[in-house]
């Protein structure tokens, strides 16, 4: 049998458990061309909320009844595509459920001898293919600038940091709380990190940025990002990757208000999606896993078990409860 889990309602505001309705249902019968992936884990990321309400964006909204969007990792257990054997592990986009059916449009084999499972849908998943052509290709990191990062705790801004640091560069993070600060800056080697949740966002700009910012990741938006437009030094970058305090909005998302900073500066503000780069995954994938094997990048996966717990697990993302790549453990033991 196959757990699954729905989307049934589009949320205002913050998704609660009546979002989705968990089924199970029989294991279909696999057709020719498609394969049958036993899925261990599921990836949960913020971009999930945007999919949920109805409008134009980068990727279709999810219909309704559908299962729930998400990325995946698992083992193929039955195959009738020639691509794809019987016992090899592959990540893709399965779903939130056990079992996936697929043609293997966009999945991809991986390897647990190199790299635990829940990697291939953080570091070396979506997440950090977010951060590695987001600051290399979209910011155009050059060595010796400063670069800030908000959600530097998380799956992305973690390893946004990190790659600027490898880069020689002087990386401020901002993240919520004393606990992640510290991380950000003593496991991660932030040069600094702001707490925003308990120091003025502002002040402590100006303290670790006096000379401004060559280039801004921005994974929150709001009052962060109009905050940020007015430390940037000529020719500033800014990457939006994501704007976290703006999801669960029940009225319009606030937009900064600062922006002519960027006219003053010269300077540019980008939206960055990262399937733009799908072809070019392999490529950040062998960088990145050169670095891990290296030890210059480190990775977390913060990994939750069963898929009934999937909304409240889903929430960590927004309340802040969580560190690095949130992870959810859907197979049963």
């Amino acid at each position: 049998m196959n757990k699954q889990l729905l989307f049934v309602k589009r949320p205002k505001g913050e998704a609660d458990a009546s979002t989705w309705s968990l089924v199970t249902n029989p294991v279909p019968e696999i057709e020719e061309g498609q394969i049958l992936v036993k899925q261990h884990y599921v990836s949960l990321d913020p971009a999930m909320r945007g999919w949920m309400n109805e409008g134009k964006s980068y990727i279709a909204p999810m219909e309704i009844g559908s299962v729930m969007r998400a990325g995946s990792v698992g083992q193929v257990v039955a195959s009738k595509n020639p691509k794809f054997e019987v016992g090899q592990f592959v990540a893709g986009t399965g779903g939130v459920q056990q079992y996936a059916v697929t043609d293997g449009n966009g999945f991809y084999q991986v390897d647990p001898q190199l790299a635990p499972l829940p990697m291939y849908i953080g570091t070396l998943g979506m997440p950090g293919m977010t951060a590695y052509f987001g600051i290399t290709e979209v910011a155009k990191l050059k060595e010796g600038e400063t670069v800030l990062v908000s959600g530097a705790a998380g799956a992305v801004g973690s390893i946004v940091g990190q790659i600027a640091k490898i880069k020689g560069c002087q990386v401020i993070g901002i993240a919520g709380g004393p606990k992640k600060c510290k991380y950000v800056v003593e496991q991660l080697g932030f040069d600094a990190c702001i707490d925003y949740k308990n120091e003025n966002v502002a002040t402590r700009f100006k303290e670790e940025c006096p000379k401004g910012v060559d280039i801004y990741f921005d994974n929150v938006g709001g009052e962060i990002l109009d905050i940020a437009l007015t430390r940037l030094r000529r020719h500033a970058r800014i990457v939006i990757c994501g704007a976290i305090s703006q999801y669960n909005n029940k009225t319009n998302i606030k937009g900064p208000s600062n922006y002519l900073s960027l006219l003053v500066n010269r300077a540019s503000m980008t939206g960055m999606v990262v399937f733009d780069y799908a072809d070019r995954y392999k490529e950040g994938a062998q960088i990145l896993g050169g670095w891990l094997a290296q030890g210059k990048l480190k990775s977390r996966e913060d990994v939750y078990e069963g898929i009934e717990k999937f909304p409240e697990t889903f929430n960590r993302l927004f309340t802040g409860d969580k560190m690095g790549k949130l992870v959810l453990k859907v197979i049963d033991n």
